[in-house]
């Protein structure tokens, strides 16, 4: 498999099981207290633009096949998708307390709530998953306090700071110190292919110092393209962690971009949202 990354960091290790592949990052491999797991575009059902492992019920795709694909994806992992537990995201930083009452929404039966970007719990064996096609899934887990949390963050998210809501609510709820925390901000789109136009601009501007501002919005690619700037999405969510209190050497960033890679994980940018979308989750063990 022909996988382009940033820099030369071994991040993640692919797995598979049958023709499922997925991606575990290497600083949470190995652990008997927490999983986390990448699924990619191998192994599923579903064909043309969502081929093959489309996790999405609202881009068109055969509701069956999507189904079926997350039946697939939960056996080859060993994660049945009766106990997952799926975020209905609409770029809000709205997060959701989850227990065993939610096992299946979202994957193989309906749910019955909405507008929710953010999914935390204390319940072991409840995998929280988070959808994505070029925003940032950001995984959180607390070893002291034994909760973990997924959030989908993509720019209004990251400039809404819903990494900073959910760790708010971690310490209100649990007594999280931040410092205990470790964090995975999963494979996104890159701050090479993510073009943004002024009042994108404005908007972090309005968010961020001007040094942190220096960090994340970046010259244009083309330097003809006046009014247009680069975010690096995954440098403003590592800072909005390190803000929250996360210590740097618990972060781990990743160095694959969704859009250099559209045939391994779904990317809305590089197919003109001609796709499906591809999921992470989180598991304490």
């Amino acid at each position: 498999m022909n996988i382009k990354t940033k820099d030369d960091r071994k991040v993640f290790t692919i797995h598979q099981n049958g023709d499922v592949r997925w991606l575990e990052p290497c600083a949470f491999e190995g652990s008997d207290e927490v999983r986390i797991v990448i699924a990619t575009r191998f192994g599923g059902a579903s064909s043309g633009i969502y081929s093959s492992m489309n996790f999405s019920y609202s881009q068109g795709d055969d509701p069956d096949l999507v189904r079926e694909n997350y039946i697939l994806f939960g056996k080859a992992i060993g994660v049945p998708a009766g106990t997952m537990v799926t975020s209905q995201q609409t770029h809000t930083v709205n997060l959701r307390y989850c227990t065993e009452e939610d096992c299946g929404k979202g994957a193989v039966r309906e749910r019955d709530y909405t507008d929710v970007d953010g999914l935390y719990t204390d319940r072991k064996r409840l995998p929280l998953v988070i959808s994505f096609a070029d925003c940032v899934p950001v995984f959180i887990y607390d070893p002291v306090k034994r909760v973990i949390a997924a959030v989908h963050s993509g720019w209004r998210g990251t400039v809404g700071n819903i990494v900073s809501e959910v760790i708010g609510r971690l310490h209100s709820q649990y007594g999280t110190d931040p410092a205990d925390l470790k964090a995975l901000i999963g494979p996104s789109i890159c701050a090479d292919c993510y073009e943004v136009d002024e009042p994108v601009r404005t908007r972090f501007a309005e968010t961020y110092t001007a040094e942190e501002l220096e960090r994340i919005i970046l010259p244009p690619a083309d330097p003809e393209s006046f009014g247009h700037y680069q975010l690096d999405l995954w440098e403003a969510n590592r800072i909005n962690l390190l803000n929250a209190g996360v210590r740097d050497d618990q972060i781990t960033v990743t160095n694959l971009c969704t859009c250099c890679n559209p045939d391994l994980i779904f990317s809305h940018r590089a197919t003109n949202g001609r796709r499906g979308v591809t999921v992470g989750l989180i598991e304490m063990l």
